[in-house]
């Protein structure tokens, strides 16, 4: 497997060499979710009803984990390789997508294959790292360190976007980090283990959200997702294929759970997405550190320690100071 690293490069050249969106605009893309070039789609703001998709999704988002635990414990039999665990999510996903879009038969649009190669390459690296990490850790540990997204993503957006980052979320992303080192807790090999595992999760997904701000303007939410998942698929099947064993009932069960879960959940947030603004909508997907807390409790009898509220009450206060920021008015740029 290639180094985050070369990922991350390679996105860079293709923000560099993209010359549709400015940094100014794809910040407004971010935080409005539409194109500033084109007409917005035919969405109507509705709060409450993207606040309800937003619980939903990340309640579906924290149940992918717990099952992808289940498999990677021997929980449900033999342990799955986190590698044919990312495989079902994708495969099963895939499906899902598949199937609607023969049965809707939407419009698609000329997809731009440099970026989708690159957000899904990052989003199975992500994913696989995920679901490696929930074996070792509880699950409100991981789901922690994986609000450290949008921190990563933000700062990759210096080099890659060319945007000015000022004092207060300097200062987010320093607490977010410092939180996420409280829960590696230094000393217990296992549990740092696992907790390094998230944080490179963490890397690679907030190296995908560059992507996703791109492609969010430029096409619909259903091509994004269809072709995200037919390229997150290929790429699982070729690693899958050194280490596969065949499940047993019980996690073929498990695996199309995953997939259906993160296609729901998908599908639900990017929906939401479109009814209200980001700085809205985001403070609902924190919710999934309680979902997937809850889930651990009820079926593994895992509690979060002093250390995982700690880790994790830092982790949240730098993703609310960020989500603050970018609601905040930002004065247009002269003509």
């Amino acid at each position: 497997m290639e180094s985050p690293f070369f990922h991350f490069v390679q996105i860079g050249c293709i923000l560099r060499n993209s010359d549709a969106f400015s940094a100014t605009q794809v910040t407004t893309l971010a935080t409005h979710g539409r194109d500033p070039h084109n007409a917005p789609m035919d969405t109507r703001p509705n709060p409450a009803i993207a606040a309800a998709l937003t619980l939903a999704a990340s309640a579906f988002a924290a149940g992918t984990t717990l099952l992808a635990k289940a498999l990677g414990t021997g929980a449900l039999g033999p342990a799955l390789h986190p590698l044919q665990v990312s495989h079902g999510r994708f495969l099963f996903a895939f499906m899902i997508f598949a199937t609607a879009a023969t049965v809707l038969r939407p419009r698609f649009s000329r997809p731009n294959w440099r970026l989708h190669i690159g957000r899904s390459s990052l989003g199975w690296g992500g994913v696989t790292l995920m679901f490696a990490a929930a074996a070792f850790i509880p699950l409100s540990d991981a789901t922690a360190i994986s609000f450290l997204n949008p921190v990563v993503g933000m700062l990759l957006a210096i080099p890659f976007l060319g945007e000015r980052i000022g004092p207060w979320r300097w200062g987010s992303a320093v607490l977010a980090f410092a939180g996420a080192m409280v829960l590696t807790r230094p000393g217990s090999g296992a549990l740092e283990f696992g907790a390094l595992l998230a944080l490179g999760a963490a890397c690679a997904l907030g190296g995908e959200l560059i992507c996703i701000k791109l492609l969010s303007g430029r096409e619909k939410p259903f091509q994004i997702l269809l072709v995200n998942n037919a390229i997150g698929l290929t790429i699982a099947t070729i690693a899958v294929s050194f280490v596969w064993q065949s499940p047993n009932a019980a996690q073929w069960a498990a695996l199309a759970g995953i997939g259906a879960l993160m296609a729901s959940a998908q599908t639900c947030f990017v929906n939401a997405m479109r009814m209200a603004d980001a700085s809205f909508v985001s403070p609902f997907f924190y919710t999934s550190l309680a979902f997937a807390a809850l889930y651990d409790a009820l079926v593994f009898s895992v509690l979060p320690d002093s250390v995982s509220y700690i880790g994790a009450a830092m982790i949240l206060t730098a993703a609310a100071i960020l989500v603050w920021r970018e609601a905040r008015p930002r004065p247009r740029p002269l003509p």
